[in-house]
């Protein structure tokens, strides 16, 4: 799924508001050394950029505008009431993982379970994959928030 999105979610991404997620990254270099600085410049303990005009620190807010995530409307999947995360997994997705750890899938799982859709493909499993996309999306792109 670290691939380009297929065309055939395209709409779906778009509705769900994940479409310039999606694509953010692709085709550009990534500045080693601006990261480096950054990172010695971030104190863990406050969760605050050290920085020479001052101290800064990275709000909701800023991801949002960064991502162009909408923050109104409905939330992507609503609200899990239950405490039974195999029967959520299978609501969402339409499979379930064998162990679910407090609500937590193996991204491995949801690469080998949810593959890229082909064209003969119905609405259903393009809206699972979709689903499947934008949780290994937000996952793999938080890990560099």
């Amino acid at each position: 799924m670290s691939s380009p999105p297929s065309s055939l979610i395209e709409n779906y991404l778009r509705v769900a508001g994940f479409w310039h997620v999606a694509n953010i990254g692709r085709g550009c270099k990534l500045d080693l050394k601006l990261i480096s600085v950054l990172i010695e410049r971030w104190r863990p303990e406050t969760h605050i950029f050290h920085l020479p005009c001052g101290e800064y620190t990275i709000t909701l807010e800023d991801v949002q505008l960064q991502l162009g995530l909408s923050m109104d409307g409905p939330a992507l999947i609503g609200s899990v009431q239950s405490t039974d995360w195999g029967a959520v997994c299978y609501d969402l997705l339409g499979a379930i993982l064998d162990n679910i750890y407090g609500g937590r899938i193996k991204m491995g799982w949801l690469r080998d379970t949810f593959l890229e859709p082909r064209n003969d493909s119905t609405k259903v499993e393009r809206i699972r994959y979709a689903l499947a996309y934008i949780l290994e999306i937000t996952c793999h792109k938080a890990s560099y928030i």
